[in-house]
Formats: structure tokens, sequence, C-alpha cells
């Protein structure tokens, strides 16, 4: 009996070799994005930082990765020829809330701590690793077999939905400081301009 097409039977076509060739890139947008969480998850309860909305956003889209691409492992090698696809959206929310994060640094409307060893600021890291990330996850559905190129346009379209929303419904920022701050910068904060 010939098996229906469609993209619902797609993933019974896939034979177990040609999963199994896609462990390769599953593994490197997963470890990246457990370290990347690691990583943030240092700069709060190692550091001491207090992670603002949009850190907490671009953490939670992190979050988001680790586990599409861990329970997507998990379950096998029928499913992971899709499991970049799904994450795609995710990184890609994740990079635009990061660039919309070190823009509001760069054009000084914020300030931010320091970093992982003090190598750049909190939000400037996050950029540099939820670019290498976004970076892995296209690489992965671009070599997958089972992504269309609409599909792939349909995710990162949610991605950018999924960015938009977060900034727009971030709380709005502190009013920008009369008096230079008494606390020590562990937060993400308008700078004090004396006048």
């Amino acid at each position: 009996m010939p098996t229906p097409s469609g993209p619902e039977n797609d993933l019974a076509r896939v034979s177990p070799s040609s999963s199994d060739d896609s462990l390769h890139l599953v593994w490197p947008p997963l470890l990246l994005a457990f370290f990347t969480l690691a990583g943030s998850l240092w700069l709060s309860v190692g550091m001491g930082l207090k992670a603002c909305p949009l850190c907490l956003y671009q953490r939670t889209f992190v979050m988001g990765v680790v586990a599409v691409l861990g329970i997507g492992f998990l379950t096998g090698p029928g499913h992971r020829n899709v499991l970049n696809l799904l994450a795609l959206p995710l990184a890609v929310a994740g990079f635009g809330v990061a660039a919309f994060h070190v823009f509001l640094e760069l054009t000084g409307k914020l300030e931010c701590p320091g970093g992982v060893m003090g190598m750049g600021t909190a939000p400037q890291q996050s950029l540099v690793v939820q670019t290498v990330l976004l970076i892995l996850v296209s690489v992965g559905v671009a070599r997958s077999r089972h992504a269309s190129f609409p599909s792939s346009i349909g995710a990162v379209l949610i991605g950018l939905l999924l960015a938009g929303s977060a900034v727009y419904s971030a709380p709005p920022m502190p009013p920008v400081p009369t008096r230079a701050y008494e606390q020590p910068l562990d937060m993400c904060r308008p700078p004090y301009h004396p006048r």
C-alpha cells in the first residue's frame, strides 16, 4: 500500500540513518544554548546581578531552545530533522531582544553591568551568543530535509513577533535619575548624567 504524501507523513518517511546524520545538526546548538543558559543563571546566582525584564526575556527564549532541542533529542532519531526548525522562532526572538537591549546601551538609554569574566556587558555577551545560536540553528534548518522555505520564513516571522511582543510588553524603564546612584551597578538601569 503506498504511503500518503503530505507534511504529516514526512517524519514517517525518515530512515534511521538519515535521522542519525542529523544528530550533528542538533548537538552544537543544544550545547551552546545549554551553556548560554548556565552563563545567564551564573550572572544572577553566582555574580549576584539582578536580571532586568529584557535579560529575563532573553534567558526565557534560550530556555525554550534548550527545551525544544533537549526533549527532541531524547525522543529519538525520528524527529531530529525538524528540531532546529522548531527552535528557530525562539532563537530569532532571543537574538531580537538581545539586539534591542544592546541598542539601548549604545544609545545611552541604559547602563548595564559587566558580564561573565568582565568581557563586555551582560547584554553584549548575550548578543554574541544569541547570534552564534541563531547561526547554528539556521544552519540546521537549511541542512534539514524537512524544512521548506515557507516554513522557515514562517518560523522567522513568528520569532520576530515574539521578540517584538517581548520588547513592547516589557515594563517601562525607571525614570532617569536626578542624582548619582548610591547602589553599585548590579542591574540594567538608566544612566545618571550630571548636569
